[in-house]
């Protein structure tokens, strides 16, 4: 896909945050608790739980867990807002943080923490949007199929670009991208098809990198982890270009 390329290598963290499966877990119920309170608890009448079930058993979260979070939010759960924070780290890098949370001003204090202690900046919302597109994202198994007609038959299903890469079993798997416009309609041709993705979520992608030194990049993705390792963060997207240097210096 030209200019996405270097996605997965921006997506560096996602193993490492998938290994702390409680904390993907707890990511996973707050996302079913909007979902359940934003359009009840059918996953059948709910598209957006439909997802969130979905990206739950993508990572092994057992089914009992999935519905006692619907099982919770149905009845009087916490309410949970949806937030998002743009700002720059060192160097430039555009930084755009998603939340979920039950008390906004505990997180726009700790998001406004983690900026000012590391250097970086805050800005307004709004501000960044011109650097990142709005993109549907499908984690889709290949297993057992062929890989060159499984891509005509996606593309033929609205697929705007394919990329082939392989997942924590090293097992192969194309990652998909829509438009934002036609994700519900692509996740609904995927279920006419049969075929179950392991992820599917609206990503925001950024539409050029920022190139930096090891030790400034290094810096970035301190301030990266940081952001993803506070409870009320359920996303982080940047523009930074991770080479393989950055990546070892962070082991």
């Amino acid at each position: 896909m030209s200019g996405h390329n270097k996605w997965s290598t921006i997506k560096r963290k996602k193993g490492a945050l998938d290994a702390k499966r409680s904390a993907m877990f707890s990511r996973i119920a707050k996302e079913i608790a909007v979902a359940v309170k934003e359009g009840g608890p059918d996953p059948d009448g709910n598209p957006r739980l439909r997802t969130a079930i979905q990206n739950a058993k993508g990572v092994s979260m057992p089914k009992d867990n999935i519905e006692r979070a619907i099982s919770k939010s149905a009845g009087d759960g916490v309410n949970y807002q949806e937030i998002t924070f743009e700002g720059y780290a060192p160097g430039g890098v555009a930084i755009f943080i998603e939340c979920l949370t039950d008390n906004n001003n505990r997180t726009v204090a700790t998001i406004r923490s983690i900026f000012n202690k590391r250097n970086g900046s805050l800005g307004t919302n709004g501000s960044l949007s011109f650097l990142f597109d709005r993109k549907g994202v499908f984690t889709i198994p290949i297993a057992g199929k062929d890989p060159d007609e499984f891509e005509m038959e996606l593309i033929e299903a609205g697929a705007d670009d394919i990329e082939r890469d392989t997942n924590e079993e090293d097992e192969l798997v194309f990652t998909v991208y829509t438009s934002m416009e036609d994700f519900a309609q692509f996740q609904k041709k995927l279920e006419e098809m049969n075929i179950e993705a392991t992820n599917a979520s609206l990503q925001r992608i950024p539409n050029n990198l920022k190139e930096l030194s090891t030790n400034e990049g290094v810096s970035v993705l301190k301030m990266i982890d940081a952001f993803e390792e506070d409870d009320d963060v359920q996303a982080v997207y940047h523009n930074l270009d991770v080479t393989e240097e950055m990546e070892a210096a962070m082991e």
